[in-house]
């Protein structure tokens, strides 16, 4: 399964509205997962297994915990049973696509 979240604090005190430390908090749990993983600006997207996915995700909302009042969490899940690699595999097949004026699953 993929899953794109994005965890946020509010209520953070500060100033700026800044959340990047929390945020940092929580990718340092995907990155020491050890599970593919990929940060944007908005959102992280990790692949895995149901458990071990939702396991970091949980970390990862842990690990802001700490930077606020309240914790926001939005999360994607694209279940897809019998199929890995698709952190990689679903962009390629869309550049594929764009490439040849084709469609992409």
């Amino acid at each position: 399964m993929l899953v794109a979240f994005s965890v946020a604090p509010s209520g953070t005190g500060r100033a700026d509205g800044s959340v990047h430390d929390a945020v940092a908090a929580a990718v340092r749990v995907v990155r020491d997962s050890g599970l593919p993983h990929r940060t944007t600006s908005m959102f992280t997207e990790i692949e895995g297994e149901w458990d071990e996915v939702f396991d970091v995700v949980k970390r990862a909302t842990d690990a802001v915990m700490p930077f606020g009042s309240r914790i926001s969490l939005v999360l994607k899940a694209d279940i897809r049973p019998g199929w890995t690699g698709e952190l990689d595999g679903k962009i390629e097949r869309l550049e594929r696509a764009l490439d040849e004026g084709g469609s992409a699953d």
